[in-house]
């Protein structure tokens, strides 16, 4: 009994010192985590998106400047798109509606803002906007390619054709081919075996467009810090183009009653030559028929400098060091030409687009001409100075 007894006069003695402690200390603070930023839990009421859409939807002409597109050609879109950006809604927060996810990935491509910037104006993560602009990216190729840049076929080639033999007066010409380089700058923590002591690498963006300044095909990739030599004849164009798999129409003539000629892109002279690839004389002391040629053939290859042009003065992301990685930075790229097409055909063109490019010329090697190739372009340089061929005027421009 007496050692129960003890044990009794302990226990309470503890329990004594536990509550006597607890009063001394005072109550336990419990901090509790907030589920959002500060800063983001103000998004409904000072967000930009609640600040500006409805705004900007009853001033098309800012609307046009914030958005790089009209109110029409946006609602269309976002049409097209609703179902692929919707997020399902749940009980701990209200997911960003499909029009907020369009409108911030069209804003950060019309200024290249950083991701930090957007942040701020949109009162959303950094992360958050980081995954909706490249998840929205790849969602408009997705969408619109099928429709805006169909695949290449013998129709798509023959439309193109009609294109340049109206306008540039190039005769069997289905393209002009052009290549840039857009730089990327790894976001931090990044690691890629390539990367080069300037801390940017280039990925390649390979265009075919036609006389509407429209993109026929894009390639988009190889990147390399050294600027790859091999760019264009290593993309899926070239390699087709080279195993002559691209479907271009047969060949006709190029004026009535003459021999027939295969259907040629056209570009300038680091492309080299092939029977289907036209690029200009490039040796000294050119007779006159060889510079009209040139003069020719530079009319026709113009268009494809002009809708790069175009297409870097739209989304001014391009004017800018892309900070992502290459996987990101070729969907945006695609995602950005595809929109080039769509907003050209719903809205026409704004030539004061084209005021500079912010591209890097693509190097690629000199292909050696092979005699059936230069025996081509033999051909149409005798055309343009023949009096079926000739424009007026082309003499005064050489």
């Amino acid at each position: 009994m007496d050692e129960l007894h003890s044990c009794l006069v302990q226990l309470n003695l503890l329990l004594l010192q536990l509550l006597v402690s607890r009063r001394l200390t005072g109550p336990r603070v419990i901090r509790h985590r907030r589920w959002v930023h500060q800063l983001t839990a103000q998004r409904h009421s000072k967000g930009a998106f609640m600040a500006l859409y409805q705004r900007l939807r009853r001033r098309p002409n800012e609307f046009h400047n914030y958005a790089r597109m009209t109110v029409a050609s946006f609602d269309e879109l976002l049409r097209l798109l609703s179902p692929f950006l919707r997020r399902q809604r749940t009980n701990m927060r209200m997911p960003v509606s499909p029009a907020e996810r369009l409108l911030l990935t069209l804003r950060f491509l019309a200024t290249g803002e950083s991701f930090d910037s957007l942040h701020y104006q949109y009162r959303l993560g950094k992360s958050t906007i980081h995954g909706i602009v490249h998840d929205t990216c790849r969602r408009i190729w997705e969408v619109l390619q099928p429709t805006y840049m169909p695949q290449l076929s013998e129709q798509v080639w023959k439309e193109a054709a009609q294109g340049f033999f109206k306008k540039p007066k190039f005769p069997n010409c289905v393209g002009a081919v052009g290549g840039k380089q857009v730089k990327i700058r790894l976001p931090p923590g990044s690691r890629l075996q390539n990367y080069n002591y300037r801390k940017f690498i280039s990925t390649i963006l390979m265009a075919v467009v036609d006389a509407d300044y429209r993109f026929i095909a894009v390639d988009v990739g190889s990147f390399d810090s050294t600027a790859d030599s091999n760019a264009f004849w290593s993309t899926s164009i070239g390699r087709r183009l080279y195993a002559q798999c691209l479907d271009l129409p047969g060949p006709s003539p190029i004026e009535e009653g003459g021999e027939p000629m295969p259907h040629v892109l056209v570009g300038d002279e680091v492309f080299g030559l092939n029977t289907n690839l036209m690029s200009p004389f490039v040796e000294k002391n050119l007779n006159s028929t060889k510079k009209v040629f040139n003069y020719r053939l530079e009319r026709a290859r113009r268009y494809v400098e002009c809708t790069f042009g175009l297409l870097a003065n739209k989304w001014r992301v391009f004017h800018t060091t892309l900070v992502m990685t290459p996987e990101n930075a070729d969907s945006l790229i695609k995602a950005a030409c595809v929109l080039h097409n769509f907003v050209r055909q719903k809205e026409g063109i704004n030539f004061d687009d084209i005021a500079d490019d912010p591209f890097t010329d693509v190097a690629c090697p000199l292909v050696r001409e092979c005699n059936e190739a230069d025996t081509v372009r033999e051909k149409f340089a005798n055309y343009f100075v023949s009096p079926a061929g000739e424009l007026p005027w082309q003499h005064h421009h050489m």
